[in-house]
């Protein structure tokens, strides 16, 4: 598994569409999975459009930095990095204002999520320190 992520790191533009996919994944899961069945999970519905939005800006920022960044590309990857801790902390924020609406599902749901963009946070990080001389 380290070998693989060290691998990853070694190509920062992937991390790029990995984080875009990541992304896309949220807000898929967000419109059609806790919105359609949101008495299972809780989350009032406009709190899941206003994640949803966030998430699908993010797919569009690290698509586009995956398509279109050539060069410099550490600058545009320390914005997503600040955007999805961000993005956690802001997470983290509504599941306790919303705790006792939240299901045991949408806790672990939001848990489930916070865990796995800070573990893509970390890896971008290591992206970056790994490239840093480059």
């Amino acid at each position: 598994m380290q070998q693989m992520i060290n691998k990853l790191c070694l190509n920062p533009k992937r991390i790029f569409l990995i984080d875009g996919i990541g992304a896309l994944l949220t807000v898929f899961f967000l419109v059609a999975i806790l919105s359609t069945f949101n008495e299972y999970f809780g989350m009032p519905q406009k709190i899941l459009t206003i994640l949803s939005v966030i998430g699908l800006f993010f797919c569009i920022y690290s698509i586009s930095c995956f398509f279109f960044i050539k060069n410099n590309w550490r600058l545009f990857l320390v914005v997503i990095i600040i955007a999805n801790t961000l993005y956690c902390c802001l997470t983290i924020a509504l599941v306790i204002y919303f705790y006792q609406q939240l299901t045991i599902l949408g806790i672990s749901y939001f848990i489930l999520e916070i865990f796995v963009v800070l573990g893509l946070v970390a890896i971008e990080i290591k992206t970056l320190a790994m490239n840093y001389q480059k």
